[in-house]
């Protein structure tokens, strides 16, 4: 079985975000960039399928990404981690590709593949419309299910379950080929050294792939984004014990806390 993960970077939310003077988007060039961690969570899944054997025969992890920015690292850790090949999807591309878009390169890519299975996040911090595995599965005719977990295959079938809300499971089996957006892997994702990277890195080499760009094909405009505005402070209070206990239970009072 050819398992496909299909990766892609985000920005770090850790730091500060930046506006564009438009107030439309984000500044993208001046932030940084991590993988999704659902897109990490749909990596380990498969690497655990490699591991578990398939069922009837091995599982070949093949990692993909198209080419916005810097996503050699990402893909290099994937080799790191145990993906048997890396593929970089070059063009006329850039961080502004809309969902559609990005779908739209992945199908064209991916239909000329012999892949029985694809996985990728259930959906990503930069847009959090959860459509890539969908719009994909739509373009290629094939089966689809999302906020998916507990992969595995048995007599040639994929096994999932699907998550509901509240708290509803359902397990379901698929035959191949299946497109799966991954809500979480049965065990988090695992750590790579740095050193095992580089080594990777030294001795292994990403497949390039040129794409052409797809024209948009519709998609919501964002009208305006703005920063949260803080809407009250912590109170600090400073001095011996009694003078910040008498601040408290003025503050119980105030706020009619107090019994």
């Amino acid at each position: 079985m050819r398992a496909a993960v299909l990766l892609k970077d985000v920005p770090d939310l850790v730091e500060d975000l930046e506006l564009e003077e438009s107030g439309q988007a984000l500044a993208v060039d001046v932030l940084s960039y991590v993988p999704s961690e659902w897109d990490d969570q749909a990596l380990e899944e498969a690497l655990l399928l490699k591991e578990d054997g398939g069922g009837t025969g091995p599982v070949e992890v093949h990692a993909i990404a198209i080419d916005t920015g810097d996503i050699d690292a990402m893909l290099f850790s994937a080799l790191a981690k145990g993906a048997d090949s890396a593929t970089k999807l070059t063009g006329d591309f850039d961080r502004g590709l809309t969902s559609r878009q990005r779908a739209r390169i992945l199908a064209t890519y991916l239909e000329g593949q012999a892949f029985d299975l694809v996985l990728t996040g259930v959906q990503a911090v930069d847009d959090l419309d959860g459509q890539i595995a969908g719009l994909l599965a739509g373009y290629l005719h094939w089966p689809h299910a999302s906020v998916v977990r507990d992969v595995a295959v048995e007599d040639g079938q994929v096994r999932f379950v699907q998550e509901y809300a509240g708290g509803v499971m359902g397990e379901f089996r698929a035959d191949g080929p299946v497109v799966l957006g991954i809500q979480a892997a049965r065990k988090p994702p695992r750590y790579v050294p740095i050193a095992r990277i580089r080594q990777i890195q030294r001795t292994s080499s990403l497949s390039e792939v040129s794409m052409e760009r797809p024209e948009d094909a519709g998609h919501l405009a964002v009208r305006r984004l703005y920063r949260p505005e803080s809407s009250s402070h912590a109170a600090m209070w400073d001095g011996d014990v009694d003078a910040v206990a008498a601040a408290i239970r003025a503050l119980l009072a105030e706020k009619q806390l107090g019994n």
